[in-house]
């Protein structure tokens, strides 16, 4: 059986699914959105454009440049790393594939936004009263979402393996 079906390599589907839906809200917010202007959406959510030149909670974005290629490269050579990590995970690891998946998904979708724009898009305005969550998108969502997947998978994991009676190895 080809290797993309007997790993985790059978969730990119979930990559390609999140960077279609990321660049394609970044483009309605882009076609429908003036840059920093507020729309209201519901009580505690605005949709807002802004570039991020920067990275999660605009870090460096006041930078002179040199940013954009240094998170490129990151963002590449993670991206690397969770191909190769799914590549390596067997079917009885799903949640973590499904993790990893989304976390791909929203970095590969952030860089294509550095490479095309020299910035992120980004167009989600969460707050309370004064306060505002830094500006955000649908890959950062997918990031935020897979990140605490991991951290679920590895709290369960162990927990999983003491019930079956395999403490301390993964038959997966």
């Amino acid at each position: 059986m080809p290797v993309i079906f007997s790993s985790g390599l059978r969730w990119l589907w979930l990559t390609v699914t999140v960077i279609v839906v990321d660049q394609f809200s970044k483009q309605l917010a882009v076609n429908g959105l003036e840059l920093h202007e507020a729309v209201p959406l519901l009580p505690s959510l605005n949709l807002m454009l802004a570039h991020n030149t920067g990275a999660a909670f605009s870090f460096l974005s006041s930078a002179s440049g040199w940013q954009r290629w240094f998170f490129v490269c990151l963002a590449v050579a993670v991206s690397l790393v969770l191909m190769f990590w799914l590549r390596r995970l067997t079917a009885g690891h799903q949640l973590q594939a499904c993790a990893l998946a989304l976390i791909l998904g929203g970095a590969l979708g952030n860089v294509w936004d550095r490479l095309t724009y020299g910035y992120v898009i980004d167009f989600i305005d969460v707050y309370y009263k004064n306060w505002h969550w830094p500006v955000f998108n649908v890959a950062d969502s997918a990031i935020a979402v897979g990140a605490v997947l991991l951290i679920i998978d590895t709290i369960l994991r162990p927990v999983s393996n003491h019930r079956s009676g395999a403490e301390g190895k993964d038959h997966d």
